[in-house]
């Protein structure tokens, strides 16, 4: 971003995009659309990307639901192909069908860490300054779960999209302090 006139840096808006892959139930695009209005970012999925488009942003959120302990293949690949940025800013999102139950908050915070694990390295050797990471349960009737109605009924809730705006708003700020001055 280029400064203009006497404007101090903090007060241009930081240029951000989501990349989200969400279809499940749609959980995760849930969350994006809190983070997109709080930061006033576009969202995309990583099959309308073009990786060289990431240059353009201060800060890019990458998200999709957790499949097998991971991010979506789509988001993965996508991944992959990213140029190499130096210490381009990031943050890491999804939502898990795991029960929540279980988790409770602290597990459900570790739990997001170790999920998020592939993505964040491969985010990381592309160069990549990972600012933080958010995660939440979803609901899901994947495979035998579809017979008992699935698990994490009306999740994410009023309570995770409200986590999803202060996290937003933290990322921002956290994001904004590591920009230098022009």
């Amino acid at each position: 971003m280029e400064k203009k006139g006497n404007e101090p840096r903090d007060s241009l808006p930081m240029k951000t995009l989501l990349v989200v892959f969400s279809y499940h139930h749609n959980n995760t695009e849930k969350i994006a659309k809190v983070f997109a209005r709080v930061l006033n970012a576009p969202i995309k999925t990583p099959q309308d990307m073009n990786p060289k488009e990431l240059q353009e942003y201060d800060l890019v959120g990458f998200g999709s639901g957790i499949d097998s302990g991971k991010h979506y293949q789509p988001l993965l690949d996508l991944a992959d192909k990213l140029p190499h940025a130096k210490n381009k800013k990031a943050f890491i999102f999804s939502t898990c069908g795991a029960t929540a139950s279980v988790f409770k908050e602290e597990g459900l915070k570790t739990q997001t860490l170790k999920n998020h694990s592939l993505l964040r390295q491969k985010l990381q050797d592309k160069g990549y300054l990972i600012i933080d990471e958010f995660g939440c349960a979803g609901f899901n009737t994947n495979s035998f779960l579809k017979f008992f109605g699935g698990i994490n009924k009306g999740r994410p809730d009023t309570k995770d999209l409200d986590n999803a705006e202060e996290f937003a708003r933290n990322t921002q700020e956290k994001a904004m302090r590591l920009i230098p001055n022009v």
